[in-house]
């Protein structure tokens, strides 16, 4: 990974998922800021622009792929957005193809497998939308 950390925003009512989380990026040299709501997801992403945004899809007021059709639309054009949840990672994967999220990912996955799968996202190309 280059000098430069990749900013990430984790959004997750569950503060020791969050907290786990958090910690294992900040090991990975990840810059990494939470929230523990739905609300207030567009704001954030507006005003820190981070390069991902980590969504847990069983977040309460307003589920993960509602908050990322919100926020995409405050978010710089190069933001990405992945789906986070413990659910089936068919059904994950489903919900994150119909939300037009840029990945989706298991909460089972952390540590360096999280710190690689990120980075990869990150260095991808965005597909713009109705391409």
């Amino acid at each position: 990974m280059s000098d430069t950390k990749i900013r990430v925003l984790i959004v997750d009512d569950d503060p020791d998922q969050l907290a786990l989380t958090e910690r294992s990026l900040s090991s990975y040299n990840f810059e990494v800021r939470t929230h523990r709501s739905s609300l207030g997801v567009s704001n954030l992403v507006r005003t820190t622009a981070p390069d991902l945004v980590l969504l847990d899809v069983n977040i309460p007021a307003l589920s993960g792929d509602k908050v990322l059709t919100l926020a995409r639309q405050q978010a710089p054009e190069n933001t990405r957005f992945v789906l986070y949840s413990a659910s089936d990672e068919s059904k994950l994967r489903a919900l994150a193809l119909a939300a037009g999220a840029d990945g989706y990912l298991s909460k089972s996955t952390q540590g360096a497998d999280l710190a690689r799968k990120l980075e990869r996202l990150h260095k991808r190309p965005r597909v713009a939308a109705g391409t």
